[in-house]
């Protein structure tokens, strides 16, 4: 997938791990509440971004649970609309991580379109939202890259096929 450390703009990212792009169902639970459900975005050794419904706020330990992973206690580092930025409390071994990923290795068109509508969603959202613009934009960025890589990714393997 892509590596986050190098930016377009010549900085480096602050990320302790290049994120993964992902699409995986997931659910939150915050302390006192029934699970919501969640879509996960991103994931890296030390946390993942999601879509939630949730009203989880900034700094709300929540419970994460990702099929084929065990359930994470996690830190909402970051919330901005229908977005959070969790940070895993005990980072996930490289191998569990890996073996996710291997999973999901090869992205449908789906999910390629799915993180374009994200990519868009945020780009909206940042030109209306002056607080919060440095996080969407890096957000809808992201995705956005994402999508093309894995479309050229999946376009490389339809040939290899035929």
């Amino acid at each position: 997938m892509t590596d986050s450390a190098a930016r377009f703009d010549g900085s480096t990212d602050r990320r302790r791990a290049p994120r993964m792009a992902i699409r995986l169902n997931a659910s939150i639970r915050e302390p006192g509440r029934s699970r919501t459900g969640a879509k996960l975005i991103d994931i890296s050794m030390h946390g993942c971004r999601v879509e939630i419904t949730s009203g989880a706020s900034q700094d709300t330990w929540v419970m994460l649970s990702i099929a084929g992973l065990e359930t994470q206690y996690c830190r909402v580092v970051w919330r901005c609309h229908e977005f959070a930025g969790i940070e895993f409390a005990t980072p996930l071994a490289e191998a569990v991580l890996e073996r996710l990923l291997q999973d999901q290795q090869e992205l449908s068109e789906t999910t390629i379109s799915e993180l374009r509508a994200i990519a868009n969603r945020a780009h909206h959202l940042s030109v209306q939202e002056a607080d919060d613009r440095q996080t969407l934009t890096e957000l809808s960025r992201k995705c956005a890259v994402d999508a093309v890589v894995e479309g050229l990714r999946l376009g490389e393997a339809k040939q290899a096929k035929g």
